[in-house]
């Protein structure tokens, strides 16, 4: 066996050494516990023959590794990940040692991967910093599923062959030095460096169009694209144009449709009959799946329409799996559009009444605008026999949404009315009309006329998150920040921006989303549940520190560098905070009190203004919770060990500290309802500026003859509008085999704003 040869990666042939192999466990096993080389070794029943490849041998080993994750050994994660890491930086720099920064962005630059302004923006001598400064061992901290992701998406290179061109740290350290590069040359080496490592030590977590794209030459990095349709043919057309930009760039894409009039309508004046809505919907989904994000995932898209839209009930069954495809639009998600009055017919078992939003003047800009306004035209309309409508039992048409929501689990919730009382803009002015793809963001947006018409308004939100579970204290959020709010406002003048719109609306508004992620470790960290109120006071205050160290930090940079051009249209700068339009009901379940300096910040805002019209927004994390090993966004776990199915197969994944926490932790099918959880989500919508994309979830076993009651659905979509909650995410059914198998590709498929 000893005289076989094996078959380098540079092509040259030398002796099979076992030794060598077996060194190479041994050091990715250094300090794990209740690890065992010898059962990797063994596992691994490498079938040696001529020529065998060390690339091979290696692969088996890490497979091997990976297959040993369980809960009674989590840390068979961390050793199949420094074996991927070795086998990685082989396969970037054809050694374990990374090369030095300077020398690799130079020939990282000539190859045409990274953006030339690297060189241009930064000597010799500060490479030489950024290269000592580099920590490579933090190469060591990442999970197997992480260095998996960071292989199938973050790192660059080329999807074609396969080839990889880069480590982790170096993605962190350049990310950095592209987001700071136009800072004062006597301070930015200093902000490179303090984001590198907030970053690197898993403090923050950026979302897949920043690990993905800054430091490449495509400079399109929001994560989520708000685009509103009018009702002319060429708005649509401009619409459609806008989402294929954008989903060819890597973004995730919400779409207004509620304008467009409903079937039968008369066009000029008669000489024509309206198609209706469907024809146009499915005219977006093409737009939206026909290009796939960057090559990293496919296109998605959430469409938006109003409850009381004339088609509605038709709209309803779009996603579902009964009925003829002409009737049927299935590659959009959907958010139903609903308000107070909508929810009180309900209550009070009226009816609601439905119109086509061409012929109803005013009607639906009131819907977001002016909710007073809406009711009495809402009124008025249904009282005039002029007017084409159609009434439908509101019990009838909340059981249709409810049911389908359960059925496809992506019929989305947007209670408008929340999105533009408790909302940092004026909704005279600026109102809030959508959400995004995974329904966290909640910006203003306009149609447009065309695709270069500069008085349409696409909203752009750039996303990040704090990992909760990496804080010690709710203090290291002030420098943090501080941090993230620099980076993500620079990245708005750094990036390049395919439609007017976009850009026009970035530079007004800079808008930033940041969220969290970990939250679940979180609160079984600090010994508190979803379910039953301990953790309502500690999710208080911390979501209070998060919003107040964000506002502080944009209005740090806003003495800097002034505020945003369209300042005077949000309620900032009225004087108005978070803390003044929330949902009053959330006193009821929590009576903590507020811990930071709220008035003399709202006299600095007053004073100094914002940088950034938004700053929170809390997104499902999907991606970028796994490389920092972290727990969900602020889900809760569905089992200790979540198995996630991908392209390179199975990969598990262990909540945090399983071994001294599982006992802490409550599992997504132990919590009885969604009523602890609806509370927290209302208790973090007091300060979140945007949205939340908060889910429901439902065991059928718990209920008689496995069915949810509808009575339930029901309560609780009135239950999450009660606390103020602005948006409903997903609707997920416990079918038993899903409990530990979370598909990579599902969520919002391929999950754009999953961070």
């Amino acid at each position: 066996m000893q005289e076989l040869l094996v078959t380098k990666r540079n092509g040259r042939q030398e002796k099979l050494d076992l030794e060598k192999i077996h060194r190479v466990v041994i050091w990715a096993a250094h300090g794990l516990q209740n690890v065992s080389v010898s059962q990797v070794e063994l596992k691994a029943h490498i079938q040696f023959y001529e020529g065998i490849k060390t690339a091979d041998i290696h692969e088996t080993l890490i497979k091997s590794a990976a297959d040993l994750i369980s809960e009674d050994a989590p840390d068979y994660q961390y050793l199949a990940a420094r074996l991927a890491i070795f086998h990685l930086r082989k396969r970037a720099f054809d050694s374990f040692e990374p090369p030095h920064l300077l020398t690799h962005v130079g020939k990282m630059v000539d190859a045409g991967r990274y953006d030339k302004h690297l060189l241009e923006d930064y000597s010799e001598e500060e490479f030489n910093e950024l290269n000592d400064y580099l920590d490579h061992s933090r190469d060591m901290n990442f999970s197997y599923v992480a260095v998996k992701q960071l292989e199938g998406k973050y790192l660059v290179q080329n999807r074609v062959t396969g080839e990889i061109f880069e480590s982790p740290q170096i993605l962190y350290m350049l990310v950095s030095a592209c987001l700071f590069a136009n800072y004062p040359k006597e301070t930015r080496l200093e902000y490179v460096k303090r984001f590198y490592d907030a970053c690197s030590q898993f403090k923050l977590s950026l979302p897949t169009p920043i690990m993905a794209g800054v430091r490449t030459p495509t400079r399109q990095f929001s994560s989520c694209v708000l685009i509103e349709s009018g009702d002319s043919l060429d708005s649509i057309n401009a619409t459609a144009s806008s989402i294929v930009k954008y989903v060819s760039q890597r973004a995730g894409i919400g779409i207004n449709a509620g304008r467009i009039r409903a079937l039968g309508s008369p066009i000029r004046g008669g000489e024509a009959f309206h198609t209706g809505c469907i024809p146009f919907y499915k005219y977006f989904q093409t737009a939206v799946k026909s290009c796939s994000q960057g090559g990293v995932r496919g296109g998605a898209a959430t469409l938006f329409y109003p409850l009381w839209h004339l088609e509605v009930e038709s709209l309803l069954v779009l996603k579902n799996n009964r009925g003829v495809e002409e009737n049927r639009v299935r590659h959009l998600d959907y958010g139903v559009q609903l308000n107070k009055l909508m929810y009180t017919r309900l209550i009070k078992g009226g009816n609601i009444t439905l119109f086509s939003p061409d012929e109803v003047p005013g009607l639906y800009d009131a819907f977001f605008a002016d909710q007073d306004e809406f009711e009495r035209l809402y009124v008025k309309y249904e009282q005039d026999e002029s007017i084409r409508k159609k009434t439908i039992k509101a019990v009838e048409l909340f059981g249709i949404l409810a049911s389908e929501r359960a059925s496809t689990g992506r019929i989305y919730i947007q209670n408008v009315d929340h999105c533009n009382t408790h909302s940092p803009f004026d909704p005279a002015v600026a109102p809030v009309k959508q959400s995004n793809l995974c329904l966290e963001i909640a910006l203003p947006t306009k149609p447009m006329d065309d695709i270069n018409d500069p008085n349409g308004e696409i909203a752009l939100c750039t996303l990040s998150a704090f990992n909760l579970g990496a804080i010690e204290s709710l203090d290291e959020l002030e420098n943090l920040a501080d941090l993230i709010v620099r980076a993500l406002d620079s990245l708005l003048d750094y990036q390049d921006y395919p439609i007017e719109a976009a850009r026009i609306a970035s530079m007004n508004r800079r808008t930033l989303g940041v969220g969290v992620t970990n939250f679940a470790y979180y609160l079984a960290k600090n010994g508190v549940k979803y379910s039953d109120g301990s953790a309502n006071g500690l999710v208080h205050k911390t979501f209070e520190a998060v919003q107040y160290y964000l506002l502080k930090a944009s209005n740090e940079l806003s003495k800097e560098l002034g505020p945003c051009k369209l300042f005077n249209e949000t309620n900032y700068a009225k004087g108005l905070l978070p803390t003044d339009t929330y949902k009053r009901e959330v006193d009821e379940f929590c009576e903590e009190p507020l811990h930071y300096f709220w008035e003399t910040l709202r006299e600095d805002i007053r004073e100094f203004g914002l940088r950034n019209s938004t700053l929170t927004a809390l997104m499902p994390c999907e991606t970028s919770s796994q490389i920092t090993n972290s727990t969900n966004g602020i889900e809760p776990p569905r089992g200790y060990v979540s198995v996630k199915a991908s392209k390179d197969g199975v990969m598990k994944q262990v909540v945090p500290d399983y071994t001294s926490l599982k006992d802490e932790y409550e599992l997504l099918w132990e919590i009885p309802s969604n009523e602890g959880y609806l509370q927290l989500v209302g208790i973090m919508q007091k300060f979140v500026d945007q949205s939340i994309s908060a889910n429901t979830n439902y065991d059928p076993a718990a209920f008689p003859g496995d069915k949810v009651p509808m009575k339930l659905l029901l309560k609780d979509l009135l239950t999450a509008y009660k606390y103020g909650v602005k948006t409903l995410y997903y609707h997920n059914t416990r079918d038993g085999a899903t409990d530990q198998h979370d598909d990579l590709s599902g969520g919002c498929e391929g999950g754009a704003c999953k961070l």
